[in-house]
């Protein structure tokens, strides 16, 4: 068989949020590298995994990260150059496509895919970034602590191919290279006995991890009929009730994930008819997508929401520290629950202006990239985690442990910031939600930097974070800081010809690092103190107060 080779200074392997910041970062710091991804669109949850951005809620108003707002304003734009939006919507600073209300920009994952190729185009123009899509990594080589290259199966060709480099970034999507490496790593919960952790299990329980979720793209023709085939499995959704949770999941019961009360929230409040031109809070509404209220009188489209609601969060079997024949198993039956989940929708479902189904809603395979509008990949939520240099725990970050007033743990070694609730879905242990406040919060360099890999670093949800502070570290605009951070770090190792550790022990090294970040690039580091303690909303500064 013929086997490619390639070389470049730097590997990024998973072309995730994180995984492109990375790679990003680098090429535009001047370093040449090869970023792979499994799937043939780049984004991760953000496309493949079709997720809208869970943002914190300054991220309209304070440029934390120059190149992720970037991102954003070239998804806007491309609607305000493509699209027939009605007057006064065009020119909104904020324009929010699907007027959804999870996030500030909801809009179709095929759109994000396109604005991050355009992002990268000039990049890939100029020699310094190769992209391998439909790549997937088999095999790490190592020489002691060291990679020294990782082998990758194309999926279109057939071919393997191996890429040598000086250093790698793991930015995939279930941490595949500290698997296939041998890298010490946890999967699932670690124990309160181990963390001191105040919502962590008491024991160490490597099945307990958080729900999957295989989302779909659905748009809403009035008056039409596109009832699916009804899938195999069907009676086992309908009629499982799982021991945690107040009914069958192909329901409008679920839970309130912050008090875990019981309660009915349908698709939609009313009519669909009348959900188009209104702003109910119901599901429909909840991550919309696309709104046909939007667009100029005329438009021939309709409104199109994306599934990724508690019905379709599959917690039967987890993903990561299994065999793949078992993972398989997984991703095929978290499928099965989402195709059912529609199906149940379109036939059987109570409508709330009377009746039983809604045969009116389609699946949107265009809007995601597939035929039968189920989305690329099952959209992830915890990863296998290295064990890292400096683990950020429930202590550093959640309000209960630390007091209402105290604002987050401050990091000597910050490279960047985010903020999102501890929010952790049911999980395969059959644990309901943990779902609890946490203070904005710094990202720490010892996070991205594993104990035994001398060249690698960590640049995604597979940080050094606990199963419970992965909840809140988990969310697009804190992934895309780590990978920012992770491309910076790689290429300030390798012009110092130092391995990233020795950048983390060294604090006149971080600091050197911190400049790159925050004075080349432009990325905040910490909290004012009225944010941080989520007081008023005034401006993140560059510079981190060191502790």
């Amino acid at each position: 068989m013929i086997h490619r080779s390639l070389h470049a200074p730097l590997l990024v392997v998973g072309g995730g949020l994180g995984g492109v910041a990375a790679a990003l970062t680098a090429a535009r710091l001047g370093t040449a590298v090869v970023l792979t991804e499994s799937s043939d669109w780049l984004g991760g949850q953000l496309t493949s995994q079709a997720v809208p951005p869970d943002e914190h809620e300054w991220i309209e108003t304070h440029r934390i990260s120059p190149s992720y707002s970037e991102l954003r304003e070239r998804i806007r734009d491309h609607y305000r150059r493509e699209y027939p939006l009605r007057d006064g919507v065009r020119d909104l600073v904020n324009l929010n496509p699907g007027a959804g209300f999870v996030s500030r920009l909801c809009h179709e994952p095929r759109v994000g895919h396109l604005a991050i190729r355009e992002m990268l185009s000039r990049w890939e123009a100029s020699g310094l970034l190769t992209v391998l899509t439909e790549h997937d990594p088999i095999a790490v080589h190592r020489d002691g602590d060291r990679i020294v290259a990782v082998t990758l199966h194309d999926r279109r060709s057939g071919l393997d191919v191996t890429v040598a480099a000086e250093r790698v970034v793991d930015a995939t999507e279930l941490g595949d290279l500290i698997e296939l490496g041998g890298f010490a790593s946890v999967v699932g919960a670690e124990g309160a006995d181990e963390t001191g952790e105040l919502h962590a299990p008491a024991v160490a329980d490597p099945t307990d991890q958080q729900a999957v979720t295989w989302c779909a793209a659905l748009e809403l023709r009035p008056g039409e009929s596109h009832v699916i085939d009804r899938p195999d499995g069907y009676s086992r959704w309908r009629d499982t009730v799982p021991a945690f949770w107040p009914g069958s999941q192909l329901s409008w019961t679920d839970v309130e994930p912050i008090s875990l009360d019981v309660r009915e929230r349908p698709m939609f409040l009313g009519s669909p008819e009348a959900a188009i031109d209104s702003e109910d809070r119901d599901l429909w509404h909840y991550r919309r997508i696309l709104s046909r209220a939007a667009m100029a009188p005329g438009w021939p489209g309709n409104d199109v929401t994306l599934v990724n609601w508690p019905q379709v969060d599959y917690w039967d079997r987890p993903l990561v520290g299994v065999e793949p024949t078992e993972r398989s198993v997984a991703r095929a039956e978290a499928r099965e629950l989402t195709t059912s989940f529609i199906y149940w929708m379109q036939t059987e479902a109570p409508r709330s202006d009377g009746g039983t189904g809604y045969p009116e809603l389609k699946p949107r395979g265009d809007v995601v990239g597939t035929a039968d509008g189920l989305a690329k990949d099952v959209y992830v939520r915890e990863s296998r985690r290295i064990r890292a240099l400096f683990t950020v725990t429930e202590q550093h970050i959640g309000r209960d442990m630390r007091g209402d007033e105290s604002g987050s743990e401050l990091f000597r070694d910050s490279v960047g910031i985010g903020y999102y609730r501890i929010d952790l879905h049911p999980s395969t242990a059959g644990r309901s939600y943990v779902d609890v406040d946490c203070f904005p919060f710094q990202i720490p360099l010892g996070a991205l930097i594993p104990r035994d890999g001398d060249n690698l670093i960590a640049g995604c949800k597979n940080i050094g974070t606990t199963h419970i502070t992965n909840g809140a570290y988990r969310l697009h605009p804190v992934e895309w800081s780590i990978g920012e951070a992770a491309g910076a770090l790689a290429v300030m190792s390798l012009d110092r010809r130092v391995p990233p550790a020795e950048i983390w022990h060294d604090h006149a090294l971080t600091r050197e690092l911190q400049s790159i970040l925050s004075e080349r690039l432009g990325i905040a580091l910490a909290w004012s103190d009225d944010i941080r303690t989520r007081g008023s909303k005034s401006e993140a500064v560059r510079i981190p107060t060191p502790r």
